[in-house]
């Protein structure tokens, strides 16, 4: 039996693998879109054996779950180290909470969960994992964007506007899909910027 200091490269190697597949993953999807991302495929990107994914993940719904929960953890982390930066109140910090969300979902992560999300309303396998996964992802994108503003969403209207900001960052990640669409992005971030933190003021003085 190996010793303890034995094991612990081993676990650690193990991890690094595992990781190193579930970028490839996101990779994957982001560029290839669910039916070019096969298990294969991410195996060369990751450059690991079909045996090494398939220790780690019995199927490829599962593989690709994994990544986007996976990233979307990382993802959540920078967010927070993110915030510590921003403007410490008023309108300036409003802009810059908006304009981080809407950053996300113009990113590779937000193509590659799109992707997923697509795939998951035709491969009966995918929609129970990608479904709970998603709406993990929404109340934990909608709490950060609530906590950074400082909503009280007891006031009438505060927590249907956040959602707003988020189902707006979404369909401006869409139109970024097939154009760069930043010039029209940036004029779109700064009047919603306006319009939530105008909304933040009403409730903070209601």
């Amino acid at each position: 039996m190996g010793t303890v200091t034995e094991r612990a490269p081993k676990q650690d190697r193990s991890r690094a693998t595992r990781q190193r597949i579930l970028e490839a993953a996101v990779a994957c999807l982001a560029e290839h879109g669910w039916s070019g991302s096969t298990v294969a495929v991410v195996c060369t990107r990751a450059g690991v054996s079909r045996g090494a994914a398939q220790h780690h993940f019995r199927t490829r719904e599962e593989l690709f779950t994994a990544a986007i929960a996976h990233v979307a953890e990382q993802w959540l982390t920078a967010v927070r180290e993110r915030a510590r930066a921003l403007p410490r109140e008023g309108q300036d910090r409003t802009y810059a909470v908006v304009d981080m969300l809407v950053a996300v979902h113009t990113g590779p992560l937000f193509r590659a969960a799109l992707h997923l999300w697509v795939a998951a309303g035709e491969e009966e396998a995918l929609r129970p994992r990608v479904g709970a996964l998603e709406a993990r992802i929404g109340r934990e994108a909608h709490r950060l964007a609530v906590d950074f503003l400082g909503a009280d969403e007891t006031q009438p209207g505060v927590r249907e506007t956040v959602q707003g900001v988020l189902d707006m960052a979404r369909g401006l990640g869409l139109a970024n899909l097939l154009s760069d669409d930043s010039t029209r992005r940036s004029g779109i971030v700064r009047q919603w910027s306006r319009i939530l933190d105008a909304e933040l003021r009403r409730g903070a003085e209601g």
